[in-house]
């Protein structure tokens, strides 16, 4: 692999997806999940926050997931490169057994499958616990993110019509939903 300014260059195929490892994040791993969650909220639209997050921010946001809503880090060798969640979908019990899904790979590291392999293991984690439904919102224009979704078997319910103001446009969100245990794909 070349490198750039100390960076590994990588492109597709270069990355065994085998090296990648999953594990549950750790208080010790704030640090990472902020970097990467900031470089998302910067320069794309797959969060709808608009301004970075600290440390400490992120610590709460941490402690707030538990055990019934984990976060899952994708590890190359020792360094984090991505992370995914289960998040509370709403507070009112009627909906506990649906979360929503998230995922966040850091940016020299996307297109290499590691999205793919935090979903599979936020999916696999979901069935864990118990969950009925996942559900997704992606933008509109993140097409490798609707396709990984779509691929991974979730369907496309519907689309919230500019919902969302960020990089001075209006942006519609589409809702995606697995049922789990539904489907060929999920077995």
């Amino acid at each position: 692999m070349g490198s750039e300014i100390g960076k590994p260059v990588l492109k597709e195929g270069d990355l065994n997806c085998a090296s990648v490892t999953i594990r549950r994040a750790e208080l010790g791993d704030v640090e990472p999940i902020t970097e990467i969650y900031n470089e998302a909220i910067l320069t794309t639209t797959a969060t709808f926050d608009t301004e970075p997050k600290d440390v400490a921010e992120r610590t709460e946001w941490l402690n707030a997931h538990g055990e019934r809503y984990p976060v899952l880090l994708a590890l190359l060798g020792d360094r984090i490169v991505g992370w995914s969640a289960l998040s509370r979908w709403s507070d009112r019990p009627a909906y506990d057994h649906t979360a929503e899904t998230s995922f966040y790979v850091k940016s020299e590291f996307r297109g290499l499958g590691i999205g793919r392999k935090l979903k599979q293991a936020t999916i696999e984690e979901a069935r864990r616990l118990g969950f009925h439904t996942l559900l997704a919102r992606v933008a509109e224009g993140s097409e490798e993110s609707l396709h990984l979704n779509m691929s991974m078997g979730f369907v496309h319910i519907g689309t919230l019509k500019e919902v969302g103001r960020k990089f001075d446009r209006l942006i519609d969100v589409h809702i995606l939903q697995k049922m789990l245990g539904r489907d060929a794909h999920d077995k």
